[in-house]
């Protein structure tokens, strides 16, 4: 499969401080990434430059065979979906939901003047429909509860068939319904063949949705473990990351940690 993101050596340093360290990292086209760490360990800052948001300070980053730096993000960042808690706040709370869908297609929060075709608008409401939200096609996003506003962050991302999804805590702050509604549905999108490679941050083994193929395991911005999923994420390795001895689990495709 080919290869939609490569990192070479990747360092980020603000302010004097290194917050990704030396990452190599490689995503190929049929692979599902689950990112965990501590707080602070560089998850969200990886993403950042995964989105082509972040140049990275050393290193090379390659995204859709294009290496940052040499290329117009511009014309880059549509073919990355990428949902966040950050994006959303950028959203206005009195957007139209099927808006905040099909403004996707300029990567812009918020209509203005540009102009969309009946296929742009029939693409956002199937988009809608398939993540459970054809009957918010008219709420305004301020109204909606945090889960359906997740959603509708997702079903924005994936609004243009994009070739990588990243997607940043996308269960953080659900009721337990919510979150188990969500996951189900990312489970099924994340297992589909037709399904774009995925990279997704969290901080709970129980947040991720069962198809997702591979992990990465990051501290203090330096990876400690990556590969095929049920190698990475065992007692030994998430232990060594959380800094506390952990029991995990892992039945009918779904993770569970807790202190031993």
């Amino acid at each position: 499969m080919a290869s939609v993101l490569q990192f070479t050596d990747v360092s980020v340093v603000r302010a004097g401080n290194t917050i990704l360290n030396s990452v190599s990292w490689s995503v190929d086209s049929d692979e599902r990434w689950v990112i965990l760490g501590p707080n602070g360990a560089g998850k969200t800052t990886l993403l950042q430059v995964a989105s082509a948001s972040t140049h990275p300070t050393s290193g090379s980053a390659r995204i859709l065979d294009d290496t940052i730096g040499k290329v117009d993000v511009f014309e880059l960042r549509p073919r990355i979906g990428f949902a966040s808690t950050a994006l959303a706040k950028r959203v206005p709370a009195n957007e139209r939901v099927i808006d905040v869908v099909l403004t996707a297609a300029y990567s812009v929060t918020g209509r203005w003047n540009e102009t969309y075709d009946a296929v742009d608008v029939r693409r956002a409401q199937r988009v809608l429909a398939e993540w459970k939200l054809e009957s918010f096609e008219e709420r305004l996003f301020g109204t909606l509860s945090d889960g359906e506003q997740k959603r509708v962050q997702i079903a924005r991302s994936v609004m243009t068939d994009p070739e990588l999804l990243l997607l940043d805590e996308p269960a953080a702050s659900l009721d337990l319904g919510a979150r188990e509604e969500l996951l189900q549905l990312l489970g099924g999108y994340a297992s589909a063949p037709s399904a774009p490679a995925i990279v997704m941050v969290t901080h709970h083994v129980e947040e991720i949705p069962q198809g997702f193929t591979h992990a990465m395991l990051l501290r203090g911005g330096v990876i400690e473990a990556a590969g095929e999923i049920a190698e990475v994420l065992t007692a030994e390795n998430l232990s060594a990351t959380f800094g506390l001895t952990l029991d995990v689990t892992h039945d009918h495709g779904r993770f569970t940690a807790r202190a031993a």
